[in-house]
């Protein structure tokens, strides 16, 4: 059973490491995650799934220990999903973990992890890309929440990346709407307006959240959850998101 979600955003950028003078434009993201990781702990889950953006279709199975770096940013810096860093490197060494590596998006998310100590619950990872569809996306979210016990989910993902001119995606006039009705949906808690959102639309603005959002908005299902919105901005052009909902 579902019993919390945390929506966030996960750029590299939002690590102050990453980011060369720290960012102070994404302090207030930093502060959102925070709280919205909060309501997860406050929820007492049995076990948190991690769902974030993946390079192929997935889904993609990341273990409790699964190791990322941001050296590829030129940063000294591993993160472990789930646990205490130093624990991690153990159990990783040990082969404990099976050596996978996390994408990105997931270090960000196990960075955000071990920024609010989370420790004692079971954690496991799934990745999913844009190719898969929301039919196979609502699948996996009622598959996670049908296991035993409460379950919580962190749930990464960005919105568009087309927001401006120097944006990624550079700018589109489409991504302003989507990015509003996201927000909207998660504020809200409407698994159903999360489901509707367009495929082909979400790819075409490189919205890696898209397929994330849909895993949950399948986990809460009918369930009678209450959402908050935390945070909505574009600081780089890209709509960062962070909401919660329980």
């Amino acid at each position: 059973m579902l019993v919390a979600a945390a929506v966030c955003p996960c750029p590299p950028l939002l690590v102050p490491e990453v980011a060369a003078g720290a960012a102070p434009e994404l302090d207030a993201a930093r502060v959102a995650c925070t709280d919205a990781l909060g309501v997860l702990a406050a929820s007492r889950p049995d076990r948190l799934v991690v769902v974030g953006p993946a390079d192929s279709a997935g889904p993609e199975v990341y273990p409790q220990g699964a190791r990322g770096s941001f050296r590829g940013f030129g940063v000294d810096l591993d993160v472990y999903l789930g646990a205490d860093s130093a624990d991690s490197a153990d159990s990783a060494d040990s082969g404990d973990a099976d050596g996978t590596e996390l994408p990105y998006g997931f270090a960000v998310g196990a960075w955000l992890l071990g920024r609010t100590d989370w420790t004692g619950v079971p954690v496991d990872g799934i990745g999913v890309g844009d190719a898969l569809s929301a039919e196979r996306c609502a699948a996996l979210g009622r598959d996670i929440a049908a296991r035993a016990g409460r379950t919580a989910l962190l749930v990464l993902g960005d919105a568009s990346a087309c927001r401006s001119l120097k944006a990624p995606g550079y700018l589109d006039e489409r991504a302003a709407p989507f990015d509003a009705e996201v927000g909207r949906a998660l504020g809200a808690a409407d698994p159903a307006a999360l489901a509707a959102l367009d495929v082909v639309l979400a790819r075409e603005l490189k919205a890696s959240g898209r397929a994330p959002w849909q895993v949950l908005a399948g986990a809460a299902g009918d369930t009678d959850l209450a959402g908050t919105l935390l945070y909505e901005d574009a600081p780089y052009g890209v709509g960062y998101v962070a909401a919660a909902w329980s």
